[in-house]
C-alpha cells in the first residue's frame, strides 16, 4: 500500500494524504501554544511574560536537537526505502531513537550545570531574571522529553504512518492544554507550572509514539539491538540532521538577538514580541507543515529515480505553498490588532504587538519558497544546499538585515529585517534548486 502512495497515486492526492496529518499536527501545537501563551499572559505579569519569551529560545533549541534524529533519519530513510534497502533502514530507525534519548540525557545536564550563564546570555535581567529560571529550570530537566518526540513523529512519515504521527502530537498537546491552568493557577506554579505542563505533555506524546513504532509498525524498530550502523551512515543521518535543525537554532538565535535589540525600547516590546512571534507560528508552522510533510514522497522518489514525477511533487509544492503563504499573509495582517487582543488587552502590547505581526507576516510568500527549497535539499541529501539554507534566513541574512535596517531607519527597522531577509533567502534558494534540478 505504501508502494502505491509513493509511486502512483497522484500527485496532489499523495502530498496531502501525507502533509495534511503533518498540518493538523501543527495546528494542535499551535492551538497549544496560542492557549500556552494566553495562561501565561492571563498572570497579568509583564515580567512573567518577557521571562517566558526569554527562554524560549531553549526550547525551541531541542526542537532543533530532535531534528537531528528525526529529520536526519527520516531523510535517509526515505531514500533507503525507495531502493528497497528495508534492512538498513530498520536499522537507521532504530539508532535514531536511542541516539536521541542518549543526547537528551546529556542537553539536561549541561543545561541545569550552566543555567546562570545561560540565563545572563539569553538577556534576563532584575525583573525577569527569577520568572525566567522557573521556567527553564522544568524546561531543562525534561530535555529528553522534548528531544526523544521529533524522532517518531518523523520517522513514521516514512512508512506512510502520518496519521500515527499526527495523533501522537494532537495527544501530547491536548494534554499540554489541560496542564497548563492545573499547574500555573491551580497549583500557582506560575512560569514553572507552564514549563511543568509542557515537559508532561511531550512525556505523554512518547509513550504514545513507543506503542505505534513497537506494535504498528513493520519496518521500523525500538530495539536496542537493531541500533548498529555503519559510520557512513551515522555520518549520514548527522550532516543532513545537524543541518535541518540549524534552522530551528537560527530561530532560536533569531529571537534571542531580536530581544537584545529591543531591550533598550523597555520589556514591554519584548512582551509585545513574544506574543506576535506565536501569533506568527499560525502562518508558519501551517507552511512548515505542508513543505516538510511531502519530505518521505520527495525522498522516496528521489531514491527510485523516477524523475518525472519528483518534477511533478515540485512543481505543486512550490505553487501550492506560495499560494497559500500570500492568503496568510493578508488575513493576518487585516486582523493583527484583534489577534494580538486576544492574549493581552493592554493597548500598547496590543499596538506594538499588531504593527510587529504585519511587519513579520510580510515576507510569508518568500518563506514558503525557502522552505519548500530546504525540505528538497534535505530529501535528496544535498547538504551544501541544506546548509546555506539554513544558516540564512534566521542567521546571516537575518543578521545582515537587521544591523543595517536598525541602523537606517531604527526601531522600525528592527521589525522589518525578518521580511527583508525572506526576501533576499528565496532568491538564494532558488539558485540552489536550479543548480540541484540542473546536477541531478
Amino acid at each position: 500500500m505504501e508502494n502505491v502512495l509513493f509511486e502512483k497515486t497522484p500527485v496532489p492526492k499523495a502530498y496531502m494524504k501525507l502533509a495534511l496529518p503533518v498540518v493538523f499536527s501543527m495546528m494542535v501545537s499551535l492551538i497549544y501554544n496560542m492557549v500556552d501563551t494566553y495562561f501565561i499572559a492571563l498572570t497579568g505579569v509583564q515580567e512573567l511574560v518577557a521571562g517566558v519569551s526569554l527562554v524560549v529560545p531553549v526550547f525551541t533549541l531541542m526542537i532543533a536537537f530532535g531534528d537531528i534524529f528525526g529529520l536526519g533519519g527520516s531523510s535517509l530513510i526515505s531514500r533507503l526505502f525507495g531502493e528497497k534497502r528495508l534492512e538498513e533502514a530498520k536499522r537507521v530507525s532504530a539508532f535514531c531513537i536511542w541516539g536521541a534519548i542518549g543526547f537528551g540525557i546529556f542537553v539536561s545536564i549541561v543545561l541545569m550545570v550552566f543555567k546562570t550563564p545561560i540565563l545572563h546570555i539569553l538577556g534576563t535581567d532584575d525583573g525577569t531574571f527569577q520568572y525566567a529560571s522557573d521556567y527553564y529550570t522544568w524546561i531543562a530537566i525534561g530535555a529528553t522529553s522534548i528531544i526523544f518526540g521529533l524522532v517518531p513523529s518523523n520517522i513514521l512519515r516514512t512508512e506512510g504512518l502520518a496519521t500515527q504521527a499526527m495523533i501522537g502530537s494532537m495527544v501530547g498537546s491536548v494534554a499540554n492544554i489541560i496542564l497548563d491552568p492545573i499547574f500555573i493557577f491551580g497549583l500557582k506554579q506560575g512560569a514553572a507550572g507552564a514549563a511543568i505542563a509542557t515537559v508532561l505533555g511531550n512525556l505523554i506524546a512518547d509513550i504514545y509514539y513507543l506503542y505505534v513504532m513497537i506494535k504498528k509498525t513493520n519496518r521500523l524498530s525500538v530495539s536496542i539491538g537493531d541500533a548498529k550502523i555503519s559510520t557512513s551512515m551515522i555520518r549520514n543521518v548527522l550532516i543532513i540532521g545537524i543541518l535541518a535543525s540549524i534552522t530551528n537554532i537560527m530561530q532560536s538565535f533569531m529571537v534571542m538577538t531580536t530581544n537584545h535589540y529591543l531591550l533598550p525600547y523597555g520589556n514591554d516590546k519584548i512582551a509585545a514580541m513574544g506574543i506576535a512571534l506565536k501569533v506568527n507560528m499560525i502562518t508558519a508552522l501551517i507552511l512548515v507543515g505542508f513543505a516538510f510533510g511531502g519530505q518521505p514522497l520527495i525522498g522516496y522518489n528521489y531514491g527510485s529515480k523516477n524523475n518525472k514525477r519528483l518534477k511533478e511533487i515540485l512543481k505543486f509544492a512550490y505553487l501550492f505553498e506560495m499560494g497559500l503563504g500570500l492568503v496568510f499573509t493578508i488575513i493576518m495582517s487585516v486582523f493583527a490588532p484583534l489577534i494580538i487582543s486576544v492574549f493581552m488587552k493592554q493597548s500598547d502590547i496590543v499596538s506594538n504587538g499588531a504593527t510587529m505581526l504585519r511587519f513579520q507576516q510580510l515576507g510569508m510568500t518568500f518563506m514558503a519558497v525557502t522552505l519548500v527549497s530546504t525540505c528538497v535539499c534535505q530529501s535528496v541529501g544535498s547538504a551544501l544546499g541544506a546548509f546555506i539554507l539554513s544558516i540564512s534566513r534566521q542567521g546571516v541574512v537575518y543578521v545582515l538585515a537587521l544591523v543595517v535596517m536598525s541602523n537606517v531607519v531604527g526601531y522600525n527597522g528592527i521589525l522589518v529585517s525578518q521580511a527583508c531577509s525572506d526576501v533576499i533567502t528565496a532568491v538564494i534558494a532558488i539558485s540552489i534548486i536550479f543548480k540541484i534540478i540542473n546536477k541531478k
